[in-house]
């Protein structure tokens, strides 16, 4: 009886690379949208844009007559957490985190890229309100920008670096997922908790029976969003949930296991629409030169930039410098601390999930005043970033005629 034939490593690089790709045309839509949105929040029809944006669509029945602006929230960032979702089963079961010593190090990093700018934003607007859930907006690295602005400026970087990236964002995702199902749960209502449970369950056991049929599956994942939303817990946990229990490994009769199938098919509807749409909605902030001179005044949205900018690269960086040196993780040979660095600036580009934990955790002004500290925040991280892997690759790429 023959083994099964181990991934290779050029597979493994070219499904990498894939990926690479469709993000660096999502994170490129992504910036399109966001100019948009404050451009159009800012000129002489900004009031179509908050009409638009408020404007409640859908029956009261389960909670579901919301505004646009909430359904680009609650509804498209469902499919992209479904991608998530994807992404990190297959992760954790057949990819780099399922290998505790390549893992360990993208995960010490991704933890301490969480904690030091959330400690960082405590201790900068402590006392300040809504900080007792605003401390969560810096923990986020937005997968589609980080891995764009790695794809157009690292390109000689070796694939580890990116792999550490990817598995750092991966990690980083399944952290903010956590704190959005926990912190932003303020009631429960148990008979659509149940109805919830139940769908996953018959989801996964459709899975399990290797049901293909999208017949039954899209009306399932359908009432699971609504179980979910209806029970008080934010409704893109329904994307992540069924993302998590869709199956990683293929057939013997299949080309591709449903997960990656499903990745294929989705990814780029995720970040070609879902993740601009929401952008085009979380985006639009009224800028004035007050505002401005109150983004850099006041210790809220100062706390999130400090959080973001310094927190990320602190975290990051010196949580995997001590795993090494503790011998808790290796570094790949190839990579540089240079190269860490570089990517440890990069992980500071919030974006997409911390405008999402913004709207989620403040109103009013302070809605306005941390989205644009995300918005600062997430541009100058990805043009220092953009400098380091420029000046990194060109050394990757001399190194290498050597």
């Amino acid at each position: 009886m023959t083994s099964p034939v181990p991934r290779r490593p050029t597979q493994t690089v070219a499904e990498f690379a894939r990926y690479l790709r469709t993000e660096t045309t999502g994170g490129l839509i992504l910036l399109a949208a966001t100019a948009i949105a404050l451009i159009w929040a800012n000129s002489p029809i900004g009031d179509v844009y908050r009409t638009i944006r408020d404007f409640e669509l859908g029956p009261e029945l389960f909670h579901l007559n919301l505004t646009i602006g909430e359904w680009a929230k609650d509804g498209l960032l469902a499919i992209f957490f479904f991608v998530v979702g994807l992404e990190l089963k297959r992760e954790l079961v057949v990819g780099e985190l399922s290998k505790i010593k390549q893992a360990a190090l993208p995960i010490v990093g991704a933890i301490g890229g969480m904690l030091i700018p959330a400690a960082l934003a405590l201790s900068i607007a402590w006392g300040e309100p809504g900080i007792d859930k605003a401390w969560a907006i810096p923990v986020a690295t937005d997968i589609a920008f980080a891995l764009g602005v790695l794809a157009l400026t690292g390109s000689n970087l070796p694939s580890s670096a990116r792999v550490f990236l990817l598995s750092l964002a991966v990690v980083d995702d399944l952290g903010a997922i956590i704190v959005i199902a926990v912190l932003f749960t303020a009631s429960f209502d148990l008979v659509a908790g149940a109805i919830a449970l139940v769908a996953l369950a018959l989801y996964a056991f459709l899975q399990h029976k290797r049901v293909r049929t999208p017949w039954l599956y899209v009306p399932l994942a359908l009432i699971t969003w609504i179980a979910v939303h209806s029970a008080g817990i934010h409704a893109t946990i329904a994307g992540v949930a069924l993302g998590l229990l869709t199956r990683v490994h293929a057939d013997k009769d299949e080309e591709h296991a449903p997960a990656v199938r499903l990745e294929h098919r989705l990814q780029p509807w995720s970040a070609g629409f879902a993740v601009p749409v929401f952008a085009l909605f979380a985006a639009g902030i009224e800028v004035s030169g007050e505002s401005m001179t109150e983004v850099f005044t006041t210790k809220l949205p100062l706390a999130i930039m400090a959080g973001l900018l310094a927190g990320k690269l602190l975290g990051i960086f010196g949580f995997s410098f001590l795993a090494v040196k503790l011998r808790i993780a290796d570094k790949p040979k190839d990579v540089q601390w240079r190269d860490i660095a570089a990517l440890s600036v990069l992980g500071g580009v919030g974006f997409t999930v911390s405008l999402l934990i913004t709207e989620l955790s403040l109103d009013g002004e302070a809605t306005e005043l941390a989205k644009a500290a995300v918005l600062l925040a997430s541009a100058a991280a990805s043009l220092l970033a953009a400098a380091m892997l420029i000046r990194r690759s060109k050394a990757h790429a001399h190194e290498g005629t050597d």
